[in-house]
């Protein structure tokens, strides 16, 4: 097995493990031993957990801003498209709830251990960059201007997102986390003002 395909493998496997058992217990021997690969392996794809760690992370949120983007690239006015873009991302949370609730361990994972916090760090700047590419690829193909400015815009739709994904994985309570994502929808477009 090529290098590349064995990085893939261990990645795969480690988020496995992760949604199976939880965060402290994906050591790199549970997840060589997932992958069905001896430990040594481990250390020739990566040069440690945490970089591993980075590309589960980097992986899961690459497919959750992928899926919004390619409904948000369809036709209609810019308020359709807002909408869609954020039912994607609902369906993605309801349909692996597990890889959701993975994604919160390991934020929480990384704030707690010592040598990791950088991993925390850079998984809401992955998010909040990914949020930020979204709003300006909206404002630019409608032809508006936000009258908030764009880092701000892309933490507040974080919050709302984060905050509505963890209610959820608490409570299972689809019907109001649905019309949460709909007034959310309905206040971006409030926020959208005519280019000057």
């Amino acid at each position: 097995m090529a290098a590349e395909d064995r990085r893939e493998e261990l990645i795969a496997a480690a988020f496995r493990v992760m949604v199976r058992e939880g965060v402290t217990k994906a050591t790199t021997r549970a997840i060589v031993n997932e992958a069905k690969m001896p430990l040594g392996v481990f250390h020739y794809c990566f040069r440690s957990r945490e970089e591993l760690l980075q590309e589960v992370l980097t992986r899961f949120t690459d497919s959750s801003v992928a899926a919004a983007r390619k409904t948000f690239e369809g036709n209609g006015d810019l308020g359709s498209r807002i909408a869609k873009s954020l039912n994607a991302f609902w369906e993605g949370v309801e349909l692996s709830p597990g890889e959701h609730q993975v994604s919160y361990e390991l934020t929480h994972y990384a704030l707690r251990q010592a040598g990791f916090e950088d991993l925390a760090r850079r998984q809401y700047e992955h998010y909040l960059e990914a949020h930020a590419e979204l709003l300006t690829e909206a404002a630019e193909t409608a032809d508006i201007e936000w009258t908030v400015p764009i880092p701000v815009l892309a933490r507040y739709l974080n919050a709302v997102l984060d905050g509505i994904t963890l209610a959820w994985l608490v409570d299972r309570n689809s019907e109001h986390s649905r019309e949460v994502l709909r007034l959310t929808g309905e206040h971006l477009m409030t926020l959208a003002g005519r280019r000057r």
